[in-house]
Order: structure tokens, then sequence, then C-alpha cells
């Protein structure tokens, strides 16, 4: 099969844990705002419960954001990222009236399959946050995981997870992201 070059595969044939990088089209911050933030928080919230993804991780931002989550059926995940990008887009332009723009751009998603790579991508995507200089610390940013992962993670899970480098991890994530006076 011959692979088109300016779309990412999706290739979904095992349950397992996945994670998922899904972009605006052209980088534009149209979830540029709290209460947008928020709406796109929440649908992603709903929408893992009604797929029966159980997220792991997860940094939501105005033009982009990461999750991890495990599946038990990975034809799941494809409904998953296809309603949220549809309720979330319809919500958008509505606030914008912009009838019919193209919100989402594309989606990546990865197996991971080696415990090793699952546990630097848990810390990649808590520590999003900071990687974009948006917060000090990334608990402090109430649209990512980190906080509810030092709440809730066994201290010796998280000091565990926290030691896995993650600066060679190949995600898509050349955003730049303003939040501007938040």
């Amino acid at each position: 099969m011959h692979d088109w070059t300016h779309s990412p595969r999706h290739l979904l044939d095992s349950s397992g844990a996945y994670m998922v990088t899904g972009a605006t089209h052209q980088k534009v911050p149209i979830f540029r705002s709290r209460d947008r933030l928020d709406f796109l928080l929440l649908q992603f919230q709903i929408l893992t419960a009604k797929y029966g993804i159980a997220p792991q991780a997860w940094a939501m931002f105005p033009n982009h954001y990461h999750f991890i989550g495990v599946l038990n059926d990975s034809s799941k995940l494809r409904a998953f990222v296809r309603h949220f990008h549809s309720a979330t887009a319809r919500e958008a332009n509505r606030i914008d009236q912009t009838q019919a723009r193209k919100v989402w751009f594309q989606y990546w998603e990865s197996h991971l399959t080696y415990q090793k790579s699952y546990f630097a991508r848990l810390r990649y995507v808590h520590q999003n946050p900071v990687r974009h200089r948006i917060a000090r610390l990334a608990s402090n940013y109430p649209w990512c995981s980190a906080g509810w992962f030092e709440r809730g993670a066994q201290p010796s899970f998280r000091k565990m997870v926290f030691s896995f480098p993650c600066d060679k991890i190949d995600v898509p994530d050349a955003f730049e992201v303003d939040l501007g006076d938040f």
C-alpha cells in the first residue's frame, strides 16, 4: 500500500496504550481562552468515558493536544477522535460565528508497546505545559493531568515515571503556545 506523505497512517489493530496528538488547522490557537480550554477538556473527559478509553495523561492547548489512553478495543480510538474533533469544532465555529471553518487538521497516534516508551511518554505529556513554557509547574496548568497524577499516583510510581528521560521522544509538537494573560 502506498502511503500518502501528507497524512499520518492510522494502523489501529491492537488493544493497549496509545499516545495521540491532535493539531488545529494551520496551528491557529482556536481554543485560546479559559472557557474554550475548559470546554475542550470537558469534551475529552465525556468522550473518553463514552468510548471506553482510560486516560492516563492529557494536556490541552489552544492549538493542539496530547493524551495517552488505554483501550480494550483499538477500533474505538478513531471514532473517539472523529467525535472529539467534530464536537469541539462545531462549538468553536458556533462561538466564532464561522460556518464550516476547518478547525482540526490531523492527528497522530502511536501504539505504546514498550514499557520504557510508555513511561517516558507519560512524563512527556504530564510535563508538556513546562516544555511549552506556559507553566513553571505542570500541576498548576489546569488543562493538564499533572496535578491529577501528583495527587493520585503512588509516590514510588511518580518518582519512577519522572525518572524517565523524554527529551528525545519523537512526537509532533512543534507548536508555539501563547496563552496571553493567563
